[in-house]
């Protein structure tokens, strides 16, 4: 190869372009993104823990009332067993009379009888005798059925017992798991909180307005009236005050502090009280969001409602379409 060539092929490489260096590091994620992600999974996560709270209290109260059922069936059943022995006793001395010579028919009471009077007593007495054994046998088929019926009663209240702590076992085990997930979750919140910009953490710790609302009367109003107190406390996951709230924690006090009692999760909300629709929106209605139903807000009127939000906000008044696709609108006065 000539050196001219070589040259020429040298020069040709320093002028064709230069493609840029692909950076293998992946670019950072918008911290406000992330963080919006995350309290939407932590929010979620906390209804699911709530949830299960709920079903583990249930799962006890069923083992209770089925632990209760198996003492009183026990109860019924040793004393079922006392009466059988006794009716038992009963009939065998009745029939070891009747063993012994005491034939209880009229042919015998007049072989044995000394006058029309001696026979009649003896008839009489055969026929109390006869009504007695009867008696007996009837109480001790009585005593003995009862006896098996409360047998029965308390197996079966101990195999649903069994069934019932096997439940409350999984579900024990399923809430841990959970809550350990939900503090995982939190902790990536509160990180993530820690990577946003000053300026919006400062907007996002703002109350917003807490200007005097005009409420209704009723029972409505005296929710809201409790809720709007709240402005400014501090969000906390699982939290029913008194100035840590969580979304439902907030919305049950609040309607508690007007004498109505309502669930304890978005979940259960949503199931209260009547439906109604987003143009008959007023103030007090609660409105459920996402399609979990994992957050809850109590209307103000049908332009904004108030909510203890997420991690690192506050209880505040928001517009009530700016806080998430709304899952059911539910009234629970009128």
């Amino acid at each position: 190869m000539s050196r001219n060539f070589t040259r020429g092929f040298l020069v040709l490489l320093l002028l064709l372009p230069v493609a840029p260096a692909v950076s293998s590091a992946a670019q950072p994620a918008d911290p406000a993104r992330a963080y919006a992600d995350l309290t939407a999974q932590a929010t979620k996560l906390n209804e699911e823990v709530l949830r299960a709270q709920e079903d583990l209290v249930q799962r006890k109260a069923e083992l209770g009332s089925a632990t209760a059922t198996v003492a009183a069936a026990q109860q019924i059943e040793r004393q079922a067993k006392r009466d059988e022995e006794d009716y038992q006793g009963q009939v065998d001395l009745i029939t070891q009379a009747s063993f012994e010579g005491a034939r209880f028919n009229q042919l015998s009471a007049l072989l044995v009888a000394d006058s029309q009077q001696d026979f009649l007593t003896r008839l009489e007495m055969m026929r109390v005798l006869a009504s007695d054994k009867a008696e007996s046998l009837a109480r001790l088929s009585a005593a003995v059925e009862k006896a098996r019926q409360a047998h029965q009663v308390a197996e079966s209240a101990r195999a649903r017992a069994a069934e019932t702590t096997a439940a409350a076992e999984k579900l024990k085990s399923d809430l841990d798991a959970r809550n350990q997930a939900l503090q995982a979750q939190i902790n990536q919140v509160r990180t993530a909180l820690t990577r946003l910009p000053a300026p919006v953490v400062n907007q996002l710790r703002d109350p917003g307005d807490r200007s005097q609302v005009s409420v209704p009367s009723g029972t409505a109003g005296a929710a809201l009236t409790f809720a709007l107190a709240q402005r400014g406390d501090e969000y906390k996951y699982g939290a029913t005050g008194f100035d840590q709230w969580d979304c439902a924690g907030l919305t049950m006090k609040a309607y508690a502090a007007a004498g109505v009692t309502i669930p304890r999760t978005s979940g259960g909300q949503a199931g209260v009280g009547r439906a109604v629709s987003r143009g008959e929106v007023r103030a007090g209605d609660l409105i459920v969001y996402y399609s979990s139903r994992s957050h809850v807000a109590m209307a103000v009127d049908n332009a904004r409602a108030v909510h203890a939000s997420t991690e690192g906000q506050p209880v505040k008044i928001a517009p009530i379409d700016a806080i998430g696709p709304i899952a059911v609108i539910r009234r629970i006065e009128g």
